[in-house]
């Protein structure tokens, strides 16, 4: 497993966007002997369970230029770092309420020279600026985790989608998202590989709750 399974699905990469994909995994390594962020075993097949299971969202919504992103809860750098490898012209703030955590993301976006990457060490509640869409990968229930969004989304519009939340899930969301109105996208039909069959993309426009 390497960088090429990332090019294996987004072939119109630059060089310089495979040379940072390629040097995540070094990285990551590396920081994970200092701090902890990826579990032992996850670290040999962090292009497939970290980093292209983040990319899934960059599958279901391809951020235009000026977008405003916000990754709550990101832990070590996830969703947010591959995606805003993938979406240079894309503006990423990543929080998380664990401070290590923050150092370890900021290490890696220094290292990988990721401009559009800002890491805060705090709760996503704390935050005061407003984004075009909220990403996440599984940090709570969805019910909870959409308290936390309050006034955090723009008005302004000018994705294929209307502004709102895309969340990495796995499992049977039925019972958890029940009476919401969201779209399922299943990141099998995207990505091969018995890890994705159960994975998906939780998206939900900003209008479907208060804000």
């Amino acid at each position: 497993m390497s960088s090429d399974l990332i090019l294996k699905y987004f072939p119109d990469i630059t060089d310089a966007q495979k040379r940072q994909f390629t040097d995540l995994e070094a990285l990551y390594k590396e920081w994970n002997e200092k701090i902890n962020v990826i579990s032992r075993k996850d670290t040999d097949s962090l292009y497939e369970k970290h980093i292209l299971h983040s990319l899934g969202i960059a599958k279901v919504m391809p951020f235009a230029d000026r977008t405003k992103v916000l990754d709550i809860g990101t832990g070590g750098g996830f969703p947010g770092i591959p995606l805003a490898i993938l979406f240079p012209n894309v503006q990423f703030t990543l929080v998380d309420s664990i401070g290590k955590k923050i150092i370890v993301v900021n290490g890696v976006a220094e290292s990988l020279g990721l401009q559009n990457v800002t890491a805060h060490h705090m709760r996503a509640e704390q935050l005061k600026e407003k984004f075009h869409f909220v990403v996440s990968r599984a940090v709570t229930q969805m019910p909870v985790f959409l308290t936390w969004l309050k006034g955090k989304f723009e008005k302004d519009q000018f994705n294929p989608k209307h502004n709102g939340v895309l969340y990495l899930k796995g499992g049977d969301l039925a019972e958890e998202l029940a009476g919401l109105k969201c779209e399922i996208f299943n990141l099998k039909n995207y990505f091969e590989g018995e890890f994705f069959d159960t994975k998906k993309v939780v998206y939900l426009s900003k209008g479907h709750f208060n804000h």
